[in-house]
């Protein structure tokens, strides 16, 4: 356990050193790597930027969401000439179907929901599944920069008010109670599309 601390230690260490050339541009680059394949504590670093410049929260944030999208660009590249095969070596033939029949019911929101979750979420299989269902390009860069924006956003309005530990202490509560978290968030979505729709129904009528 001594072991993996002290590399833990050091790989935190050489994110810093590495993050410390790039100023603000930091969330950037340290988003865009989360999301090229490679695993980064993206929350802590947000959560820590913000806290040492609370001025630029929200062009943090944007830089963050961006550098998410944009780093998503090879994954879909690779969902989308490799194909079906791709996707389903990564998740079960259950979770295809599940993850299939979201796209075909809505797409945007198949996208963005799982952009707005921290780990565990299996994010990426929603991304190759993006690309391998043919969502329109724009279209998937759109839903995870808005989902990634909502994360990172109440990530930092949370930071704000009780400081850049909030980040490790979020992510233990979704890890250690995924299923009850992910619930009481697709039951908001699913009333507040319902609203929505409503009021939709109402203006037309």
């Amino acid at each position: 356990m001594k072991a993996i601390g002290h590399i833990l230690a050091r790989y935190t260490a050489w994110i810093w050193h590495l993050l410390s050339f790039f100023g603000i541009w930091g969330v950037f680059v340290i988003a865009f790597a989360d999301s090229a394949l490679l695993g980064m504590p993206v929350d802590a670093v947000v959560a820590t930027f913000v806290y040492r410049d609370h001025h630029h929260f929200l062009l943090l944030v944007l830089l963050a969401s961006a550098g998410s999208a944009l780093g998503s660009i090879p994954l879909y590249l690779i969902g989308y000439f490799g194909g079906e095969k791709v996707l389903r070596k990564r998740i079960s033939e259950e979770r295809f179907k599940r993850i299939h029949r979201s796209f075909e019911e809505h797409e945007f929101w198949a996208l963005m929901f799982p952009a707005m979750l921290p780990p565990p979420t299996p994010f990426k299989a929603f991304v190759l599944g993006a690309a391998v269902f043919q969502m329109r390009f724009v279209d998937f860069l759109a839903a995870i920069f808005a989902g990634r924006f909502v994360r990172f956003f109440l990530l930092s309005l949370l930071t704000l008010r009780f400081g850049p530990q909030i980040a490790e202490i979020a992510g233990r509560v979704f890890h250690q109670h995924f299923a009850w978290v992910l619930g009481a968030l697709a039951g908001g979505l699913f009333l507040w599309l319902l609203v929505r729709r409503r009021k939709r129904g109402k203006q037309s009528a």
